[in-house]
Order: C-alpha cells, then sequence, then structure tokens
C-alpha cells in the first residue's frame, strides 16, 4: 500500500492520494503525511517506513529542494530500501520563480548516488511506465524528476512491453530509413524529448535523416545488455544530447565529441518558453548544431 505526503507542496506536487484521508491523531487509518517544510524529516521518515516494511512510502517536494534530503535520500539507497521521491518543477522551465528554483545542476547529482534510479519522462505514458518501475523496486529508491509546464502528448497508449525497462529507446525513428542511413541521433530527457522531436522535423527538411531516443533512466540503461545499448546508441556520425541541466553524465551516450545542447549556468526568471529561447535550448538551435557537425555538400 502505498503512503506518503510532500513537503508543504501537496497542490504543487499532485501528491495527495484522493480519498486516501489524512494520517494524523486519532486518524491512523490515512495514507497522507503532512510532513511541513522539512525536507529532510520527509526523506529520513520515508526510509524508516520502508524499513519496517509492509508499505511503499512517497514524498514530493520541488526538485530543487532535494538538496536538503540528498543525506536521507543516500542513506535509502544505501540501505537497499523502496522510496519513491516525486520531484516537480525539474527545469527552467518553471520560470517565474527564477534561479534559486530552478535545478539545472541537481539531475546530475541525484545520477551519482549508486543504488538510485533517476527517472525523468517525457509524457504521461512514460510517466506510467517509470511509476510501475518505480513500484517493482524493491531494494532501489527511485525518483520520477516531473515538469511543471504542459507537454505535448508523443506517445498515446501503452505498449505490451515497458518502453523505459532499459532505461532508453528510440521514440522517434528516421522515417524510411535504416540505421546505417541516419546521420543524426538526438538523446533527450523529460519535457526535451518533444523539442527534440520537433529538431527532427527541421533536420528531415533539410534532408537530413535523424532519429531521436528518449532516455528516461541513465541508471537502467547503463546496466542494460551491451546489445541493447549498442542499438540504442546507433551509428550516427553525429550524436547530440538534450537535457535542460548540466552535460555532467551525459558523455556516455553521446561521447566527449557529441554535442549537449542544455545549461552551463543557473537560470533566470521569466515565462518558460523565453527561457528556453534564450538559453539556447529549442529546435531550431539543436538542429543548427547537428547541420554544423556534418559534411558540406
Amino acid at each position: 500500500m502505498l503512503i506518503g505526503g510532500s513537503a508543504d507542496l501537496g497542490v504543487s506536487n499532485n501528491t495527495d492520494i484522493k480519498g486516501g484521508g489524512d494520517f494524523e491523531a486519532g486518524s491512523y487509518e490515512g495514507r497522507i503525511l503532512h510532513f511541513g517544510v522539512r525536507e529532510h524529516a520527509m526523506g529520513s521518515t520515508l526510509t524508516g517506513i520502508s524499513l519496517n516494511g509492509g508499505l511503499i512510502p512517497y514524498g514530493g517536494t520541488f526538485l530543487t529542494f532535494s538538496d536538503y534530503m540528498r543525506p536521507a535520500i543516500r542513506l535509502a539507497a544505501l540501505s537497499e530500501v523502496q522510496v519513491i521521491y516525486v520531484f516537480t518543477h525539474d527545469s527552467i522551465g518553471l520560470g517565474e520563480d527564477g534561479p534559486t528554483h530552478q535545478p539545472v545542476e541537481h539531475l546530475a547529482a541525484l545520477r551519482a548516488i549508486p543504488n538510485l534510479n533517476v527517472f525523468r519522462p517525457c509524457d504521461a505514458v512514460e510517466t506510467v511506465e517509470c511509476w510501475q518501475l518505480a513500484l517493482e523496486g524493491r531494494e532501489t529508491p527511485s525518483v520520477l524528476a516531473l515538469t511543471r509546464q504542459n507537454l505535448p502528448q508523443l506517445r498515446r497508449s501503452l505498449d505490451e512491453r515497458n518502453k523505459c525497462v532499459h532505461g532508453a529507446y528510440e521514440i522517434s525513428p528516421a522515417e524510411g530509413k535504416a540505421q546505417k542511413d541516419v546521420q543524426v541521433s538526438i538523446f533527450a530527457t523529460g519535457s526535451e524529448v518533444s523539442i527534440a522531436v520537433e529538431a527532427q522535423k527541421l533536420l528531415a527538411a533539410k534532408g537530413v535523416p535523424a532519429r531521436v531516443v528518449s532516455v528516461p533512466c541513465f541508471e537502467l540503461f547503463q546496466s542494460a545488455p551491451d546489445e541493447v545499448r549498442r542499438t540504442v546508441i546507433g551509428d550516427a556520425p553525429v550524436k547530440v544530447g538534450v537535457e535542460a541541466a548540466v552535460r555532467q553524465g551525459w558523455d556516455a551516450l553521446i561521447g566527449p565529441d557529441g554535442i549537449f545542447v542544455g545549461m552551463s549556468s543557473f537560470g533566470a526568471s521569466g515565462p518558460y518558453k523565453e527561457l528556453y529561447s534564450h538559453f539556447g535550448i529549442t529546435a531550431a538551435k539543436i538542429a543548427e548544431a547537428a547541420l554544423s557537425r556534418l559534411p558540406k555538400r
């Protein structure tokens, strides 16, 4: 059974269980915990609940506030317990709250913790698949890094087999082209996958076949069979990584010579579409960067 809540951000995180009832003095049948603004205490409590057994605990806050929880998250990973962290507002896409609330280094920092799966799904279908994998991870805590902004639905239905199970998969192949004829592979996570798909269209309009790979979980991809990893990475001469965060960790996918479109500084305050344009995380910039690496015709 699920039990959990948030650090005073239930409405923003959408972490309240409908009809779950509040867990409080005199009402111990409730499933919603109100932690208050106490991220570290929340993280420690979740680990304790998991160690006790019988329940699957979860807790929510903004991704940038995972810094306050890092010791508790590390201990959960070290203890090999099942805890699910729902971290929303996962990039500069949260907009006007500004750089204090916009995480840029946090995905890399969390991915550095052993035995912690960091999921960053691109749409509702991927979110369901990542949630399933988190529920199945009995000895591994999981992070779900979710956006604040609305995203296009790239996948229309769940497949019989969970596509996120190996951490990465080709979400948009180069139409009508064999793998050997693809010139550009674009790898992206979360909200940037839809931007990568738009870049793919721009490249196709210029006669450049490109494919898009969604990478919802680096950790699962790193542990995938070699054959799966080779197929997902492919042989395209130009590889581009796209994430509204720092590059650290991406070279395992795109190589040290690969192109990275993302952040190298803190964010800024403004509407999220303007911020993505300001920091160059756009379909046009991705296509331009890819074209710059291709031989001139």
